[in-house]
């Protein structure tokens, strides 16, 4: 006897319906993600982005010298209209072409432990947080390490972004960049006038020198200026500077004279 074909749909789910049912089975919808996610996945997204760019820039830079920096950019902007501003005057100079008595003054002025230290100067850090809690107002402990990422990529100001950018991209140029390239981007692209950035523009400027032939108390006189050199003048220096760069000539004695220069070299 032949047997009779269920009807379409009929308690066997190939109907309509059943088609329908194992269609959404099969493709199942996602659940929607919420507004939590999606603003996580956008705040993952741009961390990821603010140090990947900068790795590549890191990684570039340990061989190229910058073609300019991002305090360079806002400099450039914030004197556009100020009469009399002629630019940056950023010109690069090799680290054989620059008296090693450059780098040791900026060393002597502004991170003594340049040499030994990983990016970070914790005793540094310790001691300004020690005068911060006794009521004194809260002084910088950048290293020079931590100031080259900062006029590299960074903007001025202390916020917890920006902190928490420059510690991450100290420990990538600790970890890519020997010391003497730190030192020697470092004395190519600090400010050492208002507006005036490298020791080449400097030196030609304030002492109508190439940087070669910067003597000691010349080189001591430039790094006197690096806490201020927006009010601060190599030029005409004030009671202020002229202490501070006996000073940093003293120190510049303390630590070895040009020998400790040579030692990073040879690193």
């Amino acid at each position: 006897m032949r047997r009779q074909r269920p009807r379409e749909g009929a308690g066997t789910g190939t109907g309509s319906s059943g088609r329908r049912w194992r269609r959404r089975r099969r493709t199942g919808r996602r659940p929607r993600r919420s507004w939590a996610q999606h603003l996580r996945r956008i705040g993952l997204a741009a961390g990821a982005l603010s140090l990947g760019v900068p790795l590549i820039a890191i990684l570039l830079l340990r061989w190229v010298p910058p073609p300019t920096t991002a305090f360079m950019v806002q400099s450039a902007q914030a004197h556009a209209e100020a009469p009399g501003w002629t630019g940056t005057g950023y010109r690069w100079t090799a680290w054989d072409d620059i008296a090693p008595f450059a780098g040791l003054a900026v060393i002597a002025a502004e991170d003594q432990r340049f040499p030994e230290h990983h990016g970070f100067d914790v005793d540094a850090i310790r001691a300004a947080l020690d005068d911060a809690m006794q009521g004194e107002r809260l002084r910088g402990a950048s290293t020079i390490s931590q100031q080259t990422v900062k006029n590299l990529f960074l903007w001025p100001g202390r916020s917890a972004i920006r902190k928490g950018l420059e510690a991450a991209l100290t420990v990538l140029l600790e970890l890519c960049w020997s010391k003497r390239r730190i030192l020697e981007v470092y004395l190519n692209i600090a400010e050492f006038g208002d507006g005036l950035f490298g020791v080449t523009a400097a030196s030609e400027r304030f002492f109508g020198k190439r940087p070669a032939e910067l003597g000691a108390d010349e080189a001591a006189r430039l790094a006197a200026v690096l806490p201020n050199p927006a009010r601060l003048r190599a030029d005409r220096p004030s009671r202020y500077v002229r202490a501070r760069q006996r000073w940093i000539r003293n120190q510049m004695d303390r630590l070895g004279g040009v020998a400790l220069i040579e030692s990073l070299a040879a690193r």
